[in-house]
């Protein structure tokens, strides 16, 4: 007499790389079919690119492409503070639906919830990065190959880290999202101005010196300029990218942190 044996459901054990893969392709699904957030997303670097650089290049006495390797970088981090910064309010979206209790029900590993939306950012980060780089180049900028290509990587760290915390405090506030706003926009702001993203720190008072070296996305800043410009072995490069590192560590223990313990 023979017996049946069932096969052993394996499909349905939570394998975190293969449940992060799944995550960020069904993040990445709405994105690839309507592009349309994407090139929304472009709408204020470009402000910026085209109304804030030429008052710059008036009020420098540099040429225009000088000025661009300065201002340049700074409109790629801006894109990913503004980008992955506000990431977590399509989260309470999902939460205010009942979309995200779902998938907490299904068999997959919670902290894939997590990375594979926060690694979903890379993609729009590298677009609307490149974007704006080919834009600028007709008027002066003149990016190193080598240090564009690791800037871009910075920046995608940088990105799963901020898009990270932007989701932990998603989780923090489910069901009050007038918080997430207020939170959200009382420290992006101060983290814009505190970077020298688009204007130099060096003239600024040294309270505000001070606190910009303790800001780790005015490290970011400073090393996208040397990498851009070509000064890859500058030592702020490092420390930006130690920044980068240190910011994506931080918000994925936190924002996994927070997954597991939703409900």
């Amino acid at each position: 007499m023979s017996t049946d044996t069932a096969p052993a459901d394996t499909d349905l054990r939570p394998t975190p790389v293969r449940d992060t893969w799944h995550v960020m392709v069904r993040e990445l699904r709405p994105v690839l079919r309507d592009p349309f957030s994407v090139t929304f997303g472009l709408v204020q670097p470009l402000v910026f690119l085209g109304l804030y650089a030429p008052l710059l290049i008036g009020g420098s006495d540099q040429p225009a492409g000088q000025v661009l390797q300065w201002f340049v970088p700074g409109v790629l981090v801006m894109i990913v503070l503004f980008g992955t910064g506000t990431v977590g309010s399509n989260l309470q979206y999902e939460m205010m639906t009942g979309s995200h209790e779902r998938t907490l029900v299904a068999p997959l590993s919670r902290p894939a919830l997590l990375v594979g939306r926060a690694l979903k950012e890379i993609v729009p980060i590298l677009a609307q990065s490149l974007i704006i780089v080919l834009v600028s180049m007709p008027f002066g900028f003149r990016p190193h190959p080598g240090g564009l290509v690791l800037g871009l990587l910075v920046l995608t760290v940088f990105g799963v880290g901020l898009g990270s915390l932007s989701y932990a405090l998603a989780l923090a506030t489910k069901g009050r999202d007038w918080v997430f706003w207020a939170v959200q926009q009382s420290l992006i702001f101060p983290l814009l101005i505190l970077s020298g993203m688009l204007l130099p720190l060096d003239a600024g008072p040294g309270w505000m010196r001070l606190v910009a070296a303790f800001n780790p996305i005015n490290w970011v800043t400073r090393a996208e300029r040397a990498a851009i410009s070509g000064e890859l072995t500058d030592p702020v490069v490092a420390w930006g990218i130690l920044s980068a590192m240190a910011l994506a560590t931080v918000g994925l223990i936190v924002g996994i942190r927070g997954m597991r313990r939703s409900n």
